[in-house]
Order: structure tokens, then sequence, then C-alpha cells
């Protein structure tokens, strides 16, 4: 048991690390109104392991401290890429719990015909929602009472989630997909 703990804080930590490198790395287009961050991709690994949760909140915390972020958006904007992983893994928890098994190039269901690409995709792409609602709601009104952009709130609204669903949905979901075929529904067999 102690060794699975070490294995999961790993994990966490290598997941923190390439969140806060991977945002460094594009900095300029990681901050402010109009936000792609390409780490919010990684928003898609509390689908498969509770493991990312916090290496994910630990690695935007980081980034944004180290990009020079303001004390209100280090803490809320931590806050909603926590809550947007705590969301992703709790769908992820559903679809493995309802009878939905994983198989290593679909999910199966008793249906033969809900096997497929597509089948495996729609589990994945819900499983980036939360993290694009979570952004979408919150960083608006740290752009806007933090750091006073004059652009109103839904056009940030707008803004920040389309950043997001490039990089949640669209980026989010093929990670998701490369590791489904590689791991399985689970990266836990990853720390065996």
């Amino acid at each position: 048991m102690k060794n699975k703990k070490i294995q999961m804080m790993t994990v966490a930590a290598m997941i923190a690390a390439c969140y806060v490198v991977i945002t460094i790395a594009i900095a300029p287009l990681a901050y402010g109104e109009v936000q792609f961050r390409i780490s919010e991709a990684l928003t898609i690994l509390p689908f498969f392991t509770p493991a990312a949760i916090p290496g994910l909140f630990i690695g935007c915390l980081i980034a944004n401290f180290v990009g020079g972020a303001v004390l209100p958006d280090v803490i809320f904007g931590s806050v909603a890429t926590l809550i947007g992983a705590v969301g992703t893994y709790l769908i992820g928890r559903h679809f493995a719990t309802t009878g939905l098994r994983r198989s290593r190039n679909s999910f199966e269901t008793g249906n033969q015909s809900d096997k497929g690409h597509l089948g495996a995709l729609i589990p994945l792409m819900l499983g980036t929602v939360p993290p694009i609602l979570a952004n979408a709601l919150i960083i608006p009104f740290v752009l806007k009472y933090a750091y006073a952009v004059p652009l109103p709130i839904p056009f940030m609204m707008l803004t920040v989630g389309f950043g997001e669903v490039i990089s949640c949905e669209v980026l989010g979901t093929i990670l998701g997909s490369v590791i489904q075929k590689r791991f399985g529904r689970t990266l836990d067999k990853m720390l065996v």
C-alpha cells in the first residue's frame, strides 16, 4: 500500500512538472484574456487516474506563480483547474462503474453497435467538459477584477472558453484517445 502511494505521488509530481513546463514554454499564449494553454490538454488525465488531480492543481499553481500572475489569479486559476480535474475524475469514474467496460480500443456495452472509435471518444469528450466550464466561468472574473481587463465578462467567458475548448476538448480528447489505445481504461496499469 505504501508503495502504491509513492507511485501515485510520483505520477502527480510528473503531471505537475509537465503542466508547468508546457505552460511556461508557451507563456505568451497561456496568459491573458484570450488564453490558449496547451497544458490544459492534461486535464483529461483525471479521467484515468486520481493522481492527476493534485498534479494538475499543483502544476497550475506553480505555473501561475512562476508566470507572474497576481495572487487572486494564482489562487482562483488553480482552483478552477482543481474543480475541472475533480469533475473529469468523477465522469471517468462514472463510466468505469456504470456497466461500461473499457476494452483496448473502445468502451463496450452489451450492444455491439456501441463499439468503435466514436464510442470510445464520447466519454472522453464528456470528461473534458468540467475543466472547460470551470475555467470559462471563473477566469473571466479573475481577469476583470484582478487585472482590470476592460472587456465584458460574458465576452471573456467566450474567449477563455474557446481557448479551453481547443486545449481540452480537441487536444485533451486526442491525448485521452492515445492513452486509451496504449494503456486501456486506467493508467494504474502503468504504476504496476
